[in-house]
């Protein structure tokens, strides 16, 4: 490698302090939704990758709850980020804007999350029949016992995607919505008891993630603004409360705007691994292998760490990216320097050319390092944190 750039902390405040002002080129637009006002589309978009996003921001009508139903923070990353890019299925980033769901409120949400009650149980809840809209399966198990039937649907998130006319006008244009699917379902028999797990298998879990995404369709085109839009709907496959890597989105469907059939599915062919791990090995050993290799040069230079920890996504059967951890000790600054500089060489010799690979370098005081290699890229970007 001839050139390696190395980037202190101390430079964000010189680029702070020389960056053009990008709020004079930012284009102010006029909303028609049932909150007319002014709002503002960024001027520039980062990448091709994501959409511009209409400010001031709003927080979807479900923030909070995806805390809650879904497992772990790497659910909740790829639940949000997986959906946004099966969306680029239907609306293009370059004519569309991205708004976080505001049509579904959360109060609805929240119902449609719960379980459906018998009457006995609406009774003894003091409900009424109005208020059991719940997604899920009745529980008609006696107190104590195992549930009758698992929770299939964990959350449901919205996004909102908006177009601008010749007059400057922004209007809800289109709808994702993802279903969170339980492929582990966890209970308790009594209140304050151990925690019970039950898998799902991924037949049954698809069954019903289907017959539910049908029952959503229908009911969102009773929501006015809904009724004449498309509406792309997504389930997602959530991991085990244990799992470093995150679940999946598997399959999706499109409804034209003024339909509420569901029709054809079509399937997602993404996954995540673990490297190193037996379910990499057997199903990429020749990328398990270069990982491998990787992590056994990174021994070689400082045995003191934790392990190398790499979380690989596939598109199909390619590997797109490659994100690795790497846990160590150091003791002095000089001595992580010349850490980034070897790892960062076996980056490049190690990888092919294709992909994209970033490597976070941490210690028990925090990030140390970053390094960053996109795909087709001859030169990586290396970040020394001061």
């Amino acid at each position: 490698m001839r050139k390696l750039s190395i980037v202190a902390l101390s430079l964000v405040f010189l680029l702070s302090a020389c960056a053009p002002n990008f709020q004079k080129q930012n284009e102010v637009v006029q909303t028609k939704e049932k909150d007319k006002g002014k709002a503002i589309i960024p001027k520039y978009n980062i990448s091709n990758k994501y959409y511009r996003t209409i400010l001031p921001f709003v927080p979807g009508e479900a923030r909070g709850l995806v805390v809650n139903n879904i497992n772990t923070r790497y659910d909740l990353n790829e639940f949000e980020m997986g959906l946004m890019r099966i969306a680029q299925n239907s609306f293009d980033t370059e004519k569309y804007y991205f708004r976080e769901g505001q049509e579904i409120k959360g109060k609805t949400i929240r119902g449609w999350l719960n379980r459906q009650y018998t009457d006995a149980q609406l009774k003894e809840n003091k409900m009424k029949p109005a208020d059991n809209i719940g997604l899920n399966p009745v529980n008609s198990a006696a107190p104590g016992a195992e549930p009758s039937s698992p929770i299939y649907l964990a959350h449901i998130l919205e996004h909102d995607y908006l177009t601008k006319d010749d007059k400057g006008n922004v209007t809800l244009a289109g709808v994702t919505i993802g279903l969170a699917l339980n492929s582990i379902y966890y209970y308790k028999l009594t209140e304050g008891g151990d925690t019970l797990e039950k898998k799902i298998p991924f037949a049954e879990m698809e069954k019903e993630g289907k017959k539910l995404a049908e029952e959503v369709v229908k009911r969102t085109r009773t929501i006015k603004s809904l009724k004449d839009v498309p509406i792309t709907i997504a389930l997602f496959e959530q991991n085990s409360k244990s799992a470093v890597v995150p679940g999946t989105f598997f399959t999706y469907t499109t409804v034209d705007k003024g339909s509420a059939n569901v029709n054809d599915w079509e399937k997602v062919n993404e996954k995540y691994y673990l490297f190193p791990s037996n379910d990499a090995q057997e199903d990429h050993r020749d990328d398990s292998i270069a990982f491998l290799n990787f992590k056994q040069d990174v021994e070689n230079y400082f045995p003191n760490f934790n392990g190398v920890i790499g979380r690989a996504y596939y598109n199909g059967d390619q590997l797109q990216d490659l994100d690795i951890t790497i846990p160590i000790q150091f003791y002095g600054k000089t001595e992580g320097i010349g850490f980034t500089q070897y790892v960062t060489g076996l980056v490049m010799e190690h990888f092919p050319k294709y992909l994209s690979v970033s490597v976070s370098v941490t210690s028990v005081d925090g990030p140390e390092a970053l390094i960053v290699k996109k795909a087709d890229d001859t030169e990586p970007f290396v970040y020394i944190y001061q």
